[in-house]
């Protein structure tokens, strides 16, 4: 920043007028600056789930996890998010005793749809390639309160829904995955008319990104009803500097943005879910393509690829526009990436079987879609 010549105060900020905002160092000096324009872009800060005793006294979140100076040791990570499953991957990758506990289904808000013929879930291919490593997982169960032990041992107690019981185990370190809040509290911002929903606490928005009071704008995971990605709040946040400070009209288009779980097998997803577009059409309406499929680098390794699978969620009228692309395997980020211009674009499925697959990699897989969800046909690709 300082070197683009931006000035930088270390500060808390909070509004006193529309127009202006107080800024508060640690050490108690106050600083008062005015704008003709302010965009809030505070971000998100990790929960606790405060109604569990102990919780956070004794647990972290995963802003903590790359602070410690020891490692985590036996580890276990409560709640489903995606970012307990990132950590808890890598943490069984570097040879930790790691522990997911869920109460519901993983990876709430990605693809949950069902699908032939093993009837497991997109999000569940996931977990389950993380427990064929190592890592395990509390199915259906939920925490009721974490104790300390001699030591720095900390003892969870929980319930098994499925069966009834309450259960307890010991380990070196909690982590918390329940979701962030956003960093609006001390913002003042009742005083200055900037509304805000109240039971998320997010900063309503126009698509300008502007709030209730015009020359105050708001960015990122803040807002309510953007997605919580830092590409797509980099993105708007340029938007809205060229629109208020050169030619530009240009607004932020929040369809089809391309996201990836970085699990240790990766989940990467852009466009609709199947449930979705099912919601958005009819079922009649649309054609879903789908197929397993074995990476060349697993091969070799004798690695099992029975998690490594992928789905097209199209409209069936004749051009079948893509709707959705959803993809579990090696780089299924850098795969996404790729295919979401296309998506972008409008591509359809016949642009796309037009299109020469680079051999033998895994994003060639995508190319060779034939077999749909509708036919009931084994979608396991046999090979070359």
């Amino acid at each position: 920043l300082l070197n683009r010549k931006v000035k930088y105060f270390n500060m808390k900020g909070r509004f006193s007028d529309p127009h202006t905002v107080c800024g508060l160092t640690k050490a108690g000096k106050e600083t008062i600056i005015t704008a003709e324009n302010i965009v809030i872009a505070t971000g998100g800060r990790p929960k606790y789930p405060t109604h569990i005793a102990g919780a956070l006294e004794y647990g972290i979140t995963s802003d903590d996890l790359f602070w410690l100076k020891e490692s985590p040791g036996k580890t276990l990570w409560n709640f489903i998010l995606y970012v307990s499953l990132e950590c808890a991957g890598f943490l069984t990758g570097i040879g930790l005793d790691t522990t997911v506990m869920m109460r519901s289904i993983p990876l709430r808000g990605f693809d949950q749809h069902f699908f032939p013929p093993t009837q497991q879930q997109m999000a569940s291919l996931v977990t389950e390639h993380m427990e064929s490593y190592g890592t395990k997982f509390l199915k259906r169960c939920f925490p009721t309160k974490v104790e300390k032990l001699e030591g720095k041992r900390l003892k969870v107690t929980w319930k098994n829904t499925d069966l009834g019981t309450e259960e307890t185990d010991s380990f070196d370190t909690v982590m918390w995955a329940v979701g962030r809040a956003p960093d609006t509290g001390t913002l003042n911002l009742e005083t200055v008319g900037v509304k805000t929903n109240s039971e998320t606490g997010k900063i309503i928005v126009d698509a300008s990104e502007a709030t209730s009071v015009p020359h105050i704008y708001a960015i990122g995971d803040i807002t309510e009803g953007r997605p919580e990605l830092t590409p797509t709040a980099i993105a708007a946040g340029k938007l809205l500097a060229r629109r208020l400070f050169g030619q530009s009209s240009e607004l932020m288009d929040y369809d089809n943005v391309p996201t990836t779980v970085f699990t240790p097998l990766e989940y990467g997803c852009v466009g609709l879910s199947e449930e979705a577009a099912v919601q958005c059409y009819g079922s009649d309406n649309i054609e879903v393509y789908h197929a397993y499929y074995k990476p060349l680098e697993f091969t070799v390794a004798e690695r099992d690829a029975s998690q490594c699978y992928m789905k097209m969620v199209c409209l069936r009228e004749s051009e079948q526009r893509i709707l959705g692309l959803h993809f579990i395997g090696p780089n299924a980020g850098e795969v996404i990436q790729g295919f979401a211009l296309g998506i972008k674009c409008g591509a359809t499925y016949s642009q796309l079987m037009k299109t020469i697959g680079i051999h033998p990699t895994c994003a060639e897989e995508i190319t060779k879609l034939h077999i749909t969800k509708r036919s009931g046909l084994d979608a396991t690709v046999t090979g070359c």
